[in-house]
C-alpha cells in the first residue's frame, strides 16, 4: 500500500521538513528518526512510503529542523485510517498547531453539550464509496447541535455557490467533518467555502478569501484526503450555567442518609429544567481511613482511583428477597433521611451491612457475570492493592501500613497471594471487587445519562493523598513522607493551612513522564467531562512544612531557590543563628500569656542567652505541645498551649532541609514578635528581601515549572481543565493557565488585583468560572451577617444601593448577586445549591448557618452539609424553577 504525505510548510532558510509516525516506516514516532520530506515548489513537501496491506491506522506529526539539527514537531498528531479498498493513498495536511479555541475540542463539548447523538445515520449519502474517492475535511468545534456544515464552489457537485445546493459534510468523527466526493466529477482548480446551516435561519458563511486547490493528485484513481484548517469564524461566544453542590450533601426520598449516584441522576433533571448545563462535585474516591466522621473529608482520599463504597444508590443495586431484613433497612433509611445532617458513622455502618447482606444474596449470579469478570480483569492493577488495603486496614483495625508486620511494605507478589482465591478472606475481597465495580457501573449509566441530556458533569481532583493511603504504600517513591501539604496564610487562616498529605517527589514523576498523574486523570475521564484542579498552584511549587508542625506558618515553597547567608547580607540585614531558631524576648512573654508569665513557664522556656527563651526539648515542636495538652481544658492550659505554639512559630528565617546553610524568609514574619524586635535598619533590608524573595524572584522559575508538569498532563486528557488559583498567586500563574487554556476560579469577594476589596464581575476573562461562593467559604446569605462593614461597603459600592445595608441577605439582594454573576463575560458561571435556594422565601433554609460545608482553619472539620429539601421536592418547585430559568434565559447563558 503506497501512502503519499503532503504538507504546505513555508520554511527559512535552512529549514526542512520530517515525518514520525506510530509506524516502523515513519521512525516509530522518535524525533530523530522521523523521515525527510521532499520540497517541490511554492511550500510543498511530499514522501511516499509502502505500509503493510494490513495497516489500519496511522498516527504522526511533522517536524520541521532547523539548520543547527534542533527539530521541533507538531503540538498533535494526525490520524490517517485505511482499508478502503484501495492500494495508493494521497494527504494533504495542514500543520496543526494548538488552536485558540482549544476549550471547544474537549469532551464537555465534543461528547456532551455539542455532541451528535445520531451522528452514525447523519448525512449518510454523502458517505457511499466512489470510483476515485476525494475527502474534503476539517475541524469545526463551535458548531451547535442544531446546525451542520455544507461546502460549496465552483463546482457542480458542490451546488455551484448555491447555498441551498451545497452538499452537508458528516459529523461522524465530531468536531471533525467531512465529505466524499468522487474526483472524477471535479475540474481542477477547485475553489471553494463552507458555510453553517441551520434551519429556519440564514446561512453563515466562513470568513476570509476562497479555499482553493490547484492540481489534482498525483494518483489520480487513489484515495485523496484533502485535510483542510479548521473552519474560519470569528465572534463566537458561548457561555452556560451550572450548580456545585457535593454528592453526600443531596437529599431524596430514595437516599440513605447521604446523596448517592442515583441522585445525581434526579440532579441532572432538575439543571435540565432549569437550563442549567453543568454539575460540579467534590471529590468522590474512597476516603475510609478510620470507619469514623473523620473519613468525611472527601479531599483526603485513600486511593486514587477506588470510588467511595457510600456512594452506591440501593435503589439502583436491588432490593433484599428477606422481606424482614429488608423492613429493618427501609426503617433505618428513613430514620437517616430524617437527620439534618450526615450521621457519617451510622450511614456507614447500616449501608455496609446492607450491601453486604446483598452481596451474599447475589454472589453466585456476580461471580458468574461477564461483566464482572471484565472489570477485575481490566481494573487490577490498582483493585487488588486498594482490595488489600482495605481489607489489612481493617484486619490490623488501623491505616498506618508500617504496622502491618509483613505487609508493612508492599510487595506485589505478596498481595497477588493475599488475593488468591484459594486464600481463606477470599470472601472478603470478592465483596471489594464487587462494590467498585457497582459503583464504576452506577456512575457510568448515570455519566451516559447526563450526556444524553447534555449535562456536563465536573469533577474535582484533589492535590494531595493521604500519607495512610494505597499509593503511599505501593508507590512510596513518588511521595515525601517527611514533609506535609499545606498552604501559606490567607484570607482563611492566619496561621495557613496544614493538609498533612505528603508532598511530591515530582522529580521521580517527571522520569516516567507523569504516568501517576496521567492514570488519575484517565480514571476521572470515564465519568466526567470537565474537572477541576484543587489548588493548582501546587504544580508550580506546593507549601511544605515540616513533620514537627501542626500549623502552616513555618513552611517554605518546594521547589524554590533559597537564600545562603551572603545573599542575605547583601540586603544589608545582620544574619545570626538565632534568627532560624524559634525564640522569644522576654519582654514579650506578658503580651502571650498575660497573668500567666511566671516562674511556671520555665518548666516549657530555657534561656538562649540573656534576653531570650525557647522551647524545651519536650515541648519543642508544635505536634509535642499539641500532644501534651492533649485533654487539658481549663482556661490556664489552653492559654500557655497556645502561647507555646505562637513561639514555635517565632522565627525569621528556615533553614532549607535540601542545602545546607540555605534560607527561606518565613511567611508573614513582618506580624512576628522576632520581626519587632528588628532595628530600623535590619526591618527595612529584612522587608527587600522578603518581597524579592516571595514576589519575584521566583516567577521565571516557577513558570518553567508548571509549563512542564501541566503540558504533557492538559495534551493527555481530553477533559475541559479547570483550576481553583485562589490563595498567594505567583506572578506566571495566570500566564501559564492562559497558555494551556485552563480556566481560573474567580470570586467576587477573593479578588486577585492587590489593594481591592471585591472583584469587578466585569474584568473577568472568557476562559473562567464564576461563583458566588464555594464549599471553604460561607453561602451567600451566611457571607452576609459576618462582617457589617464589608457588607455595607458591598451594598453601596458593588450593588450600587442608597442607605443602609438590611442585617439579612433579602432573596431580592440573593437575586441581584446571581444576576450579576450571570452577565459576567465569564464562560461559566456555578452557583452553589445554597445560593440558588437564597433567592426564594419559601424555599430557602431557614438558618442560613447550617449551609457551610468546610472551615479551612479548622482541620477536624465535619463534613456532613446536606440540602434541606429532597430533590423530588425540587422539582415539583415550579415558580422556583421557572425563576432560575428565566435568569440564565436573560442572561444568554446557552
Amino acid at each position: 500500500m503506497r501512502i503519499t504525505f503532503n504538507i504546505k510548510y513555508k520554511t527559512n532558510w535552512g529549514q526542512r521538513i520530517f515525518i514520525t509516525g506510530s509506524c516502523a516506516e515513519l521512525g516509530g514516532n522518535a524525533l530523530y528518526e522521523a523521515k525527510e520530506m521532499h520540497y517541490r515548489n511554492d511550500g510543498e513537501w511530499q514522501l511516499t512510503v509502502s505500509l503493510p496491506d494490513s495497516t489500519k491506522t496511522v498516527d504522526y506529526r511533522y517536524v520541521v529542523e532547523d539548520g543547527n539539527n534542533m527539530r521541533i514537531s507538531e503540538d498533535r498528531f494526525h490520524r490517517a485510517t485505511f482499508g478502503h479498498g484501495h492500494d495508493s493513498y494521497c494527504l494533504f495536511d495542514h500543520w496543526l498547531s494548538e488552536p485558540d479555541d482549544r476549550t471547544f475540542y474537549t469532551s464537555t463539548f465534543t461528547k456532551n453539550l455539542f455532541a451528535r447523538h445520531d451522528k452514525k445515520t447523519e448525512n449518510k449519502s454523502n458517505q457511499a464509496e466512489k470510483n476515485s474517492p476525494f475527502v474534503l475535511r476539517l475541524s469545526a468545534p463551535k458548531i451547535k447541535p442544531e446546525q451542520v456544515v455544507a461546502v460549496t464552489g465552483n463546482q457542480e457537485c458542490l451546488g455551484n455557490w448555491n447555498p441551498d445546493k451545497a452538499p452537508r459534510l458528516s459529523a461522524e468523527n465530531f468536531p471533525q467533518w467531512e465529505i466524499r466526493l468522487n474526483a472524477d466529477d471535479i475540474t481542477f482548480p477547485l475553489e471553494y467555502k463552507f458555510i453553517v446551516a441551520e434551519s429556519d435561519r440564514p446561512y453563515d458563511w466562513e470568513e476570509g478569501e476562497n479555499r482553493i486547490i490547484n492540481r489534482p493528485p498525483a494518483d489520480e484513481n487513489g484515495y485523496t484526503v484533502v485535510d483542510d484548517y479548521p473552519l474560519r469564524t470569528s465572534g463566537f461566544s458561548w457561555k452556560a450555567c451550572g450548580t456545585v453542590i457535593p454528592v453526600f450533601s443531596l437529599r431524596s426520598d430514595d437516599s440513605f442518609g447521604i446523596g448517592d449516584i442515583g441522585d445525581i441522576k434526579k440532579l441532572i433533571d432538575w439543571t435540565k429544567k432549569t437550563g442549567q448545563h453543568l454539575i460540579q462535585v467534590l471529590p468522590m474516591n474512597d476516603t475510609t481511613c478510620s470507619h469514623t466522621w473523620k473519613d468525611s473529608y472527601p479531599y483526603s482520599a485513600i486511593s486514587i482511583y477506588a470510588l467511595h463504597p457510600l456512594y452506591i444508590s440501593i435503589p439502583m443495586l436491588g432490593n433484599l428477597k428477606d422481606k424482614k431484613r429488608m423492613a429493618f433497612f427501609n426503617e433505618i433509611r428513613e430514620k437517616l433521611n430524617l437527620e439534618e445532617s450526615v450521621d457519617y458513622p451510622s450511614v456507614e455502618n447500616y449501608k455496609t451491612a446492607y450491601c453486604r447482606e446483598y452481596f451474599r444474596q447475589e454472589k453466585e449470579n456476580i461471580l458468574n457475570s461477564d461483566d464482572f469478570k471484565e472489570f477485575i480483569d481490566n481494573n487490577k492493577d490498582w483493585l487488588l492493592p486498594y482490595a488489600a488495603f482495605s481489607f489489612l486496614r481493617d484486619k490490623n483495625n488501623t491505616a498506618e501500613f508500617s504496622e502491618w508486620g509483613e505487609y508493612a511494605q508492599y510487595k506485589r507478589e505478596k498481595i497477588e497471594k493475599l488475593c488468591h482465591p484459594e486464600n481463606e478472606a477470599y470472601d472478603d475481597f470478592l465483596y471489594l471487587f464487587f462494590i467498585q465495580y457497582t459503583l464504576h457501573a452506577q456512575f457510568e449509566s448515570v455519566s451516559r445519562y447526563a450526556r444524553q441530556n447534555r449535562v456536563v458533569l465536573k469533577g474535582d481532583i484533589p492535590i494531595g493523598i493521604n500519607r495512610k493511603s494505597v499509593e503511599a504504600w505501593t508507590e512510596p517513591g513518588y511521595f515525601n513522607m517527611q514533609g506535609q501539604t499545606g498552604a501559606p496564610p490567607d484570607d482563611f487562616s492566619d496561621t495557613g493551612q496544614n493538609w498533612s498529605f505528603p508532598t511530591y517527589n515530582w522529580d521521580v514523576m517527571e522520569k516516567d513522564g507523569f504516568s501517576w498523574w496521567k492514570k488519575r486523570f484517565l480514571k476521572l475521564n470515564r465519568y466526567f467531562d470537565c474537572f477541576r484542579i484543587d489548588h493548582i498552584l501546587g504544580f508550580f511549587r506546593i507549601w511544605e512544612i515540616p513533620l514537627g508542625y501542626t500549623e502552616g506558618l513555618c513552611g517554605h515553597f518546594k521547589p524554590a531557590i533559597p537564600l545562603p547567608e551572603e545573599e542575605i547580607g547583601k540586603y544589608g540585614f545582620t544574619f545570626d543563628e538565632r534568627r532560624t531558631t524559634p525564640c522569644i524576648h522576654t519582654r514579650f512573654l506578658p503580651d502571650i500569656f498575660g497573668e500567666n508569665t511566671g516562674n511556671g513557664l520555665y518548666r516549657y522556656l530555657r534561656h538562649i542567652d540573656a534576653e531570650h527563651l525557647t522551647l524545651n526539648e519536650f515541648c519543642s515542636t508544635q505536634r509535642k505541645i499539641s500532644s501534651l495538652f492533649e485533654g487539658s481544658r481549663d482556661k490556664k492550659s489552653q492559654i500557655i498551649r497556645d502561647g507555646l505554639m505562637l513561639i514555635a512559630n517565632e522565627t525569621l528565617f528556615l533553614e532549607d532541609p535540601y542545602r545546607i546553610k540555605c534560607y527561606h524568609p518565613r511567611i508573614s514574619a513582618y506580624k512576628s514578635y522576632a520581626y519587632r524586635e528588628l532595628s530600623d535598619e535590619n526591618r527595612h533590608a529584612f522587608d527587600r528581601l522578603y518581597y524579592d524573595f516571595y514576589f519575584l524572584r521566583h516567577n521565571s522559575f516557577w513558570k518553567e515549572t508548571a509549563l512542564k508538569r501541566l503540558t504533557p498532563l492538559i495534551n493527555g486528557t481530553d477533559m475541559l481543565v479547570c483550576g481553583e488559583d485562589l490563595g498567594m498567586i505567583p506572578a506566571s500563574v495566570h500566564e501559564v493557565m492562559n497558555k494551556l487554556q485552563i480556566f481560573t476560579l474567580e470570586i467576587e469577594r477573593m479578588p486577585k488585583t492587590f489593594n481591592t476589596e471585591f472583584t469587578d464581575l466585569k474584568t473577568l476573562p472568557y476562559h473562567s468560572v464564576c461563583t458566588t461562593s464555594t464549599h471553604d467559604i460561607t453561602p451567600l446569605r451566611a457571607w452576609w451577617k459576618e462582617n457589617k462593614e464589608i457588607t455595607q461597603r458591598y451594598y453601596n459600592n458593588v450593588l450600587h444601593r442608597n442607605g443602609e445595608a438590611p442585617e439579612e441577605c433579602s432573596t431580592g439582594i440573593a437575586e441581584q448577586i446571581i444576576i450579576n454573576h450571570l452577565h459576567s463575560p465569564s464562560m461559566l458561571t456555578v452557583v452553589p445549591l445554597q445560593d440558588w435556594f437564597a433567592v426564594d422565601e419559601k424555599i430557602k433554609r431557614p438558618d442560613p448557618d447550617a449551609e457551610r460545608i468546610n472551615t479551612p482553619a479548622n482541620p477536624n472539620n465535619y463534613w456532613r452539609y446536606r440540602m434541606h429539601i429532597t430533590l423530588e421536592t425540587l422539582l415539583r418547585a415550579d415558580d422556583f424553577n421557572g425563576k432560575i430559568r428565566n435568569l440564565i434565559t436573560e442572561s444568554k447563558r446557552y
